[in-house]
């Protein structure tokens, strides 16, 4: 028995929890999320480089809030999350608990949203060598070249709305797409509609989005629709000084002024 299995094990068994929410071992060498209330069920826990879900959505749905005792096996991801959506008070500290890993591999636990942002800390918060070398043949276009790129991804999509319910940080009980009188967004799948979407996705998400990429994993096309937040997520940093999952006293770049802000991005 592994470790995270071991410690499961232990917190089912002596009360401390009734309910652990992780992973489990998929298909296609792929993990999963799992909900775990037995101690003899631990066994299925896994935790490897194949858990990348961000699995922190799970804690405020309402059939889970309803557990007085959970735990969440947390990647590095499902971490800044969990700092990010108890700065918007979406979560509240002593509802659950955090297990976590160091840089060796060790399990520790992380009760209070003050040793998360601690851990948290020490987490790299940039962007993976790939991603870094698409943002830059992107920047490097002309308008004109990055338009005809963003049009030509956007009339692949079908609008199955994976990207949004992937999205921790999409909780809205209903989305403004859903809305029909009035509506905002046309409901086909056509230029218009894809572009109203995908670009208010990414403002809805500026200075919140903790670059997960989880909405381009969970794509059935494999759009890159992650590099969208990405963007506004390094605006947010560059010109605001915020970076998303990093703090529980945050405030929202969008909802927030200061004099001192930077207005040179607007043209």
């Amino acid at each position: 028995m592994n470790n995270i299995q071991q410690k499961t094990k232990e917190l089912l068994e002596s009360g401390a929890c009734t309910l652990i929410i992780g992973y489990e071992k998929g298909t296609g060498g792929k993990a999963r999320p799992v909900f775990v209330r037995k101690a003899e069920h631990a066994a299925k826990l896994i935790f490897d480089e194949s858990c990348d879900q961000n699995i922190a959505g799970y804690l405020y749905r309402q059939e889970i809030k309803n557990e007085s005792k959970k735990a969440i096996v947390a990647n590095n991801h499902t971490l800044k999350s969990i700092v990010e959506l108890a700065s918007e008070n979406q979560i509240h500290e002593g509802d659950f608990m955090v297990l976590a890993f160091t840089a060796e591999g060790e399990i520790i636990e992380l009760k209070s949203f003050e040793e998360i942002e601690k851990h948290v800390a020490t987490l790299y918060h940039g962007l993976n060598d790939e991603d870094k070398a698409t943002m830059q043949k992107i920047e490097a276009m002309t308008m004109e070249e990055r338009w005809g790129f963003w049009e030509n991804e956007f009339s692949k999509c079908i609008k199955c709305y994976a990207c949004r319910a992937s999205c921790p940080m999409c909780y809205c009980p209903t989305c403004t797409v859903e809305i029909n009188q009035p509506q905002w967004i046309p409901v086909p799948s056509h230029t218009l509609g894809n572009l109203e979407w995908h670009v208010m996705r990414a403002m809805h998400l500026a200075g919140r989005c903790i670059t997960c990429g989880q909405c381009a994993k969970s794509c059935p096309l494999d759009l890159p629709i992650h590099l969208l937040t990405y963007k506004v997520a390094l605006d947010s940093e560059q010109y605001f000084d915020s970076v998303a999952g990093t703090s529980v006293c945050a405030n929202n770049v969008l909802a927030t002024f200061k004099t001192e802000d930077h207005e040179n991005f607007i043209r």
